[in-house]
């Protein structure tokens, strides 16, 4: 092996694995300390998932949310980055097996920080007739996908075909679902209005479904309620309580109250739930800590396993219950940030020979966004609503884009989409098969 990931260092070796915000938090707090940190990831970038979804819908490009990992951590001469995948743990020998590397490497303290993957809720097989958004490939092709929808009913002659082209099903009312359908209203209604000559993009059908009995179902009702009148407004119609029975090519089958509907729809984007990614599984398989039927690990107080006290789970991959109501913290990027910190913390401590500090979460609220300048937001007992709401939410994003750069170029983005409601990526990229 290269010298970056030797053993001969005295130093202790502390090998992180996703470059997610979790991994990310836990490299930096790490950097310049005494010890020798490994970060792996499968992708040579970090995203800020929170923003995926303006990259789906032509608002961002992936290089406005997307950012170098060795770039961002160039600054830490201790901090090495391997693009790799880990295949198998050995957490008794304190070994990792690599996809690439041809030895094992070697670790004294493992932060595992894989995050999740869209869950289809053992209908696996919907996966290819809808579109999830979870990587920036994936949102490249919603992006291609929503795009060319326009194209195809712009070139159809029949009237079913050219609705059912213009037909857009999002399944899941969380903010993710929530979002989806703003964009992607705002991009037919406006954005779209003038670029065709056959179709009138202002009659898109948008459906958002939720299982739930309301949208935003974790946000006070108050916000749930205003956020399904302000989603009324833009055309997009709400169904709640009602589930998602099945999927096939150009269209989805929908039940509430024991009633069944099928809607004719090309193009169905799925944002209804999410689950840790397969290490969790191997962990559990080799050391026998429980997870959660999402995946999910089961870790102790201070985000070790039990029986491993040098291995670390944080993030979406985490179930973290030691709270005062115990109930798991959600997998949103606060908590991996605050548990990627704690988890340095942990661990330097411990190379320290002092006993772990205490995790406490910082619970900074919740936002979500409508349209251009209409939000939500849930700061504790706080609850705003329309522009304040949204100014919150730009300035949060903002605020935790990892380069500089990108947080003028997606300033001067969404300065320009507020003023002229245009979204420059509207670019219609990658296969066709």
């Amino acid at each position: 092996m290269s010298a970056p990931f030797s053993s001969s260092s005295s130093l202790p070796h502390i090998v992180i694995v996703g470059g997610g915000f979790g991994g990310l938090y836990t490299a930096q707090a790490l950097g310049d300390q005494p010890v020798r940190v490994t970060l792996i990831d499968k992708r040579n970038f970090h995203l800020f998932q929170p923003l995926l979804y303006q990259v789906a819908t032509g608002s961002l490009s992936p290089s406005d949310i997307a950012a170098p990992l060795r770039s961002v951590l160039a600054k830490y001469e201790n901090v090495s980055v391997l693009l790799d995948e880990v295949l198998d743990i050995n957490a008794t020998d304190q070994l990792l097996t690599l996809k690439t590397e041809p030895e094992a490497l070697h670790y004294d303290y493992l932060v595992l920080a894989t995050g999740s993957m869209t869950h289809f809720f053992g209908h696996d097989d919907w996966a290819k007739n809808s579109l999830e958004l979870k990587t920036l490939e994936s949102a490249l092709d919603m992006r291609r996908r929503v795009l060319d929808a326009f194209e195809k009913a712009e070139r159809e002659t029949d009237p079913k075909l050219q609705e059912a082209a213009m037909n857009f099903v999002i399944v899941g009312g969380g903010p993710t679902g929530v979002e989806l359908a703003g964009a992607v209203a705002e991009l037919a209604r406006y954005t779209l209005k003038h670029d065709f000559r056959r179709i009138d993009c202002s009659t898109t059908k948008i459906t958002l479904v939720e299982a739930a009995p309301r949208i935003l179902s974790v946000y006070p009702e108050s916000l749930s309620r205003w956020t399904a009148e302000k989603l009324k407004q833009l055309g997009v119609t709400v169904l709640e309580a009602t589930q998602v029975t099945d999927i096939q090519p150009g269209c989805i089958t929908l039940s509430k109250n024991g009633q069944t509907e099928t809607i004719q729809a090309d193009t169905v984007l799925w944002g209804a739930g999410v689950k840790a990614s397969g290490l969790g599984k191997i962990l559990a398989d080799k050391t026998g800590v429980e997870i959660d039927r999402g995946g999910r690990v089961i870790v102790e107080a201070d985000m070790s396993i039990k029986g491993y006290s040098n291995v670390f789970v944080i993030g979406d991959l985490a179930s973290y219950s030691h709270t005062a109501t115990q109930k798991p913290l959600p997998g949103v990027a606060p908590v991996a940030m605050q548990q990627g910190s704690y988890a340095a913390k942990c661990i330097m401590a411990n190379v320290r020979g002092f006993s772990s500090p205490r995790f406490e979460y910082v619970d900074k609220g919740s936002l979500a966004v409508i349209s251009f300048n209409e939000a939500v937001a849930s700061i504790g007992k706080l609850q705003l609503t329309g522009f304040a709401a949204w100014m919150i939410w730009a300035f949060v994003h903002i605020f935790y884009l990892v380069e500089f750069d990108s947080k003028i170029v997606v300033l001067f983005q969404w300065g320009w989409s507020l003023l002229t409601q245009r979204r420059s990526a509207r670019l219609i990229t990658g296969s066709y098969d």
